[in-house]
């Protein structure tokens, strides 16, 4: 039977390619048959690179079978945003003008991704130049939401959301400068972080909005994106980005531990906004609520400037 592992998550597919349990070409093997099989109704995919994946997938059984101690990700599927570089791929940011660029070197945030085992599967299409928040603006096709092909995945980084949500890959590779890894996370089901500015370099990353650009990873669970989190900080910075900083942080070390007494923002402006559909509301009241109900303190926060965002975000 061919190795399904739309259930399972980035940890234990590593667990599993690390005990034997399968290894990492059956995995890339099978990430290359989702691709086939869903592709034709997500469309999350500008590029599959199987050639890259199988050559990655095979050094890792090879590091295994000379019995040399795996990284923490070995095996697992990666979509990248194409407006990251991977040599070997087209960096096209979803532009015609971008089509036939072929990457001439590595992101610092992709190579640390294969550093740690990842096999990258291709890129994942955007909104051309990450422009936009619906991945219909791409010169080559809209992407479609996984759970119902008639909608929207989100944007910029629609793509990178839909390939995780459809059970394409496992983890993936979004960039946010005002939203474009949450609001996709978001639509699509599946966990999108956004970290802290300086947290992940952002050399061979092309750039929207260079103050607010930052990379983060998506996957099917929190543990999922912290462990993506330790490896494209672990390595500290990153001379090629001025703006790189040390994160000296295990993302998995506080995972378990209790929400009671932390604070949450609530911005009752937001509830209120013109647009805002009542399905959003109630799924925001009932998170709010179940915040709430685990002892978190839920705090209203006045935003005066409100009414400006959008203005100041499109400067």
């Amino acid at each position: 039977m061919a190795l399904s592992f739309d259930s399972l998550t980035a940890a234990q597919i590593a667990a599993g390619v690390a005990a034997g349990d399968f290894t990492a070409t059956e995995v890339a093997q099978a990430s290359l048959a989702a691709i086939e099989a869903r592709e034709g109704g997500v469309q999350a995919f500008l590029q599959v690179a199987p050639e890259l994946a199988l050559e990655a997938a095979a050094r890792v059984d090879a590091d295994r079978a000379a019995g040399k101690p795996l990284p923490p990700l070995a095996g697992v599927p990666l979509a990248i945003k194409d407006n990251m570089n991977l040599v070997g791929t087209r960096t096209t940011c979803a532009s015609r003008m971008l089509e036939d660029y072929q990457s001439v070197y590595t992101a610092t945030c992709v190579q640390r991704m294969l550093d740690a085992g990842c096999l990258p599967m291709g890129k994942a299409n955007m909104d051309e130049f990450a422009f936009g928040s619906s991945t219909e603006s791409s010169a080559f096709h809209r992407t479609n939401n996984p759970w119902d092909t008639e909608r929207v995945p989100g944007g910029s980084s629609g793509g990178s959301a839909a390939a995780v949500a459809a059970g394409e890959v496992a983890l993936s590779l979004g960039s946010d400068t005002g939203g474009s890894i949450r609001q996709p996370a978001s639509l699509c089901g599946v966990v999108g972080f956004k970290p802290t500015y300086g947290a992940v370099s952002r050399y061979g990353v092309v750039a929207f909005g260079s103050s607010l650009d930052q990379v983060g990873p998506f996957g099917r669970t929190v543990e999922d994106v912290a462990l993506a989190m330790n490896a494209l900080t672990g390595a500290g910075h990153d001379p090629y980005d001025c703006t790189s900083q040390d994160c000296a942080v295990d993302f998995t070390e506080h995972l378990n531990d209790s929400i009671e007494g932390k604070r949450v923002g609530i911005i009752p402006a937001f509830m209120e906004a013109e647009g805002l559909t009542p399905e959003v509301k109630a799924a925001v009241q009932c998170a709010a609520q179940e915040l709430q109900n685990q002892g978190a303190e839920l705090v209203e926060v006045d935003l005066p400037h409100l009414d400006a965002a959008i203005a100041a975000y499109y400067v």
